[in-house]
């Protein structure tokens, strides 16, 4: 594995017939920002549940590092919280899944830390999108992730919210040199978030490269000629 976070080689995966993904080679180092980018049905998310460990590859294989393995967070579109529960609640429940020997100091933690003290004992159902997107991050930090997978973050976010949010993912990666890979379709989100862009169309990966070396028109003419 070298220094690789994790390593996926020739994973693919079918639904019947339909390819949704077609066998590829990834690796991801720590500190790496990656975004993934493409039009609806590129393979995006599939690729995202398959490095999370949500579900399987249909084929190929992933090898986690020993500093990476069980640390993956995972963040998808939809928030997975109880929306029942409070925020310390839900973050009580989620640390304690992570076997956290203290759930209660973990979840008070990570209320400080995603910067939730104000609607702490607030429902999940009656956040506000941006906070319920902070409380959604801050689940998929309780078990202190060396990698962090998201699918579309900001894709529900007014533009303010956009930018608090990723103000806060930056601090993540500062002080905790945590790996993130993440889908938009946004491409100039892309260039401005991430080192590396990979962009997939039609389920197969047709660029992988520096941000900011694939400009609007490329990147068009390339998921129209998939």
């Amino acid at each position: 594995m070298h220094d690789a976070l994790l390593r996926a080689t020739g994973i693919a995966r079918h639904y019947g017939s339909f390819e949704a993904l077609a066998p590829l080679d990834l690796e991801i180092r720590p500190g790496e920002r990656i975004a993934l980018t493409g039009p609806n049905g590129a393979g995006k998310t599939t690729l995202l549940t398959m490095l999370a460990g949500v579900h399987p590859p249909g084929s190929g294989a992933i090898t986690w590092s020993d500093a990476a393995r069980g640390h993956v967070g995972w963040v998808p579109q939809r928030p997975a919280v109880y929306p029942r529960l409070s925020v310390r609640e839900n973050l009580m429940l989620f640390a304690g899944l992570e076997g956290a020997a203290d759930p209660g100091g973990t979840a008070d933690q990570l209320i400080a830390r995603a910067d939730l003290q104000e609607v702490a004992a607030r429902r999940a159902g009656a956040l506000s999108t941006g906070t319920l997107q902070r409380l959604n991050l801050a689940v998929a930090l309780a078990g202190s992730p060396r990698l962090l997978l998201l699918d579309e973050p900001t894709g529900t976010l007014s533009p303010d919210q956009r930018m608090r949010l990723w103000q806060w993912l930056d601090g993540l990666v500062a002080a905790d040199g945590m790996a993130i890979a993440f889908s938009t379709q946004s491409m100039e989100e892309a260039a401005a978030r991430a080192d590396r862009v990979l962009v997939l169309g039609r389920g197969r990966l047709l660029h992988d490269g520096p941000a900011g070396t694939l400009d609007d028109a490329a990147f068009l003419a390339m998921v129209e000629d998939a």
